[in-house]
């Protein structure tokens, strides 16, 4: 706690520097409205699932929640930068590739749906020619993390702000957290506001649509985060929490404030250890993990972990096998019955796309 309001002070010192970077991000959505920097189209539907934030929004669950709802009707792809791995350029996820050769999301999504094509590059308008000659069979492209990259213009934007950071209430980097004009949101397709709590009234509903200021048409909707029954993270077998555990939660996720929550309302007691988003695990990290664990006196004692951790881990599958290390899904939920206008708003852009003009 500390910790967080210094940093939340010191960071009150780099205002300055945010005028800065206001003043370039300004001057370079200037020069994409007047068309002095180009914007490409492509002939197809591409969906884009952003933020204007730095930070975690809930970008990745809700891209999974778009493959489950689409990959049944349509041929569908994914593409993102492949955040922290350790290559450049273009790369398509495949049964032999690693966290640090695509990415950890871009690997737990792969696992999950792995007849998807999963491509990365951190260049998105030369990357998606090439996944479309990997995949020429591709009907619909999911563009996560890309609604501040104007070289392509996606016909479908989807923009999430985090309940708890909202962008109305946000400012720019490095003071704040955001890396776009706040005035961005009105082009955005619809806004997503996630992470809400799961009691969330009408008249908070209401609050914050206003708050928040939609443009005409601009649907609003609203996520809590649903997390699933834990799995070993090698043998899959399924898990039910007893409310009696010792956990040790290990986390490298940019916001684990709900997990924490969350296990804190199913445990006896727990620890947490939380490193960085994206952390590549080495194997001091490992050994520490395990020795803390080892400190737990209860004899029902079990390790969680998210799933984008558990990509990292999975180097150490072999020593993970013999402890009770689980791993916890996630996915959105949303509230006040919106979920079937969601799907319907998705559908409807891409069926739209896909009838020829009379």
């Amino acid at each position: 706690m500390f910790y967080n309001f210094f940093l939340r002070s010191f960071r009150i010192f780099l205002l300055p520097l945010s005028l800065v970077y206001w003043l370039v991000i300004f001057l370079r959505n200037w020069l994409f409205d007047k068309e002095l920097l180009r914007t490409a189209t492509f002939g197809m539907p591409l969906i884009t699932v952003g933020n204007l934030a730095v930070g975690g929004t809930g970008k990745s669950p809700l891209i999974e929640y778009l493959v489950a709802l689409l990959h049944k009707r349509y041929k569908v792809a994914t593409l993102s930068r492949g955040y922290r791995r350790r290559t450049r350029g273009y790369a398509l996820a495949t049964t032999r590739s690693t966290a640090l050769e695509i990415g950890d999301e871009p690997l737990a999504l792969h696992r999950k749906f792995p007849t998807i094509p999963v491509a990365v590059g951190e260049e998105r308008l030369l990357a998606i020619p090439e996944l479309l000659h990997d995949h020429p069979e591709t009907e619909v492209i999911l563009l996560d993390d890309a609604f501040q990259h104007r070289s392509i213009q996606a016909g479908c934007s989807i923009l999430l702000t985090d309940y708890a950071n909202l962008f109305t209430r946000d400012f720019y980097l490095p003071t704040g957290d955001l890396r776009d004009l706040k005035s961005r949101y009105k082009e955005a397709t619809a806004i997503v506001v996630s992470k809400c709590p799961a009691n969330l009234s009408e008249k908070q509903r209401g609050d914050l649509i206003e708050e928040l200021a939609p443009v005409a048409g601009q649907p609003v909707f609203f996520t809590t985060l649903s997390y699933g029954a834990p799995y070993h993270l090698t043998t899959k077998e399924t898990y039910s929490f007893t409310g009696h555990e010792e956990i040790l939660l290990v986390t490298g996720i940019s916001n684990p404030r709900p997990l924490k929550q969350y296990i804190e309302e199913r445990s006896a007691t727990y620890l947490q250890l939380t490193y960085r988003d994206h952390h590549i695990f080495s194997i001091e990290d490992f050994k520490d993990i395990v020795r803390e664990f080892e400190k737990l006196p209860a004899e029902n004692r079990v390790i969680v972990t998210t799933e984008k951790d558990a990509v990292r881990l999975e180097k150490f599958n072999t020593e993970i096998a013999q402890l009770p290390w689980y791993v916890l899904p996630v996915a959105p939920r949303f509230l006040f019955d919106e979920q079937a206008s969601f799907d319907r708003l998705i559908v409807q852009f891409i069926e739209d796309f896909k009838r020829p003009l009379t």
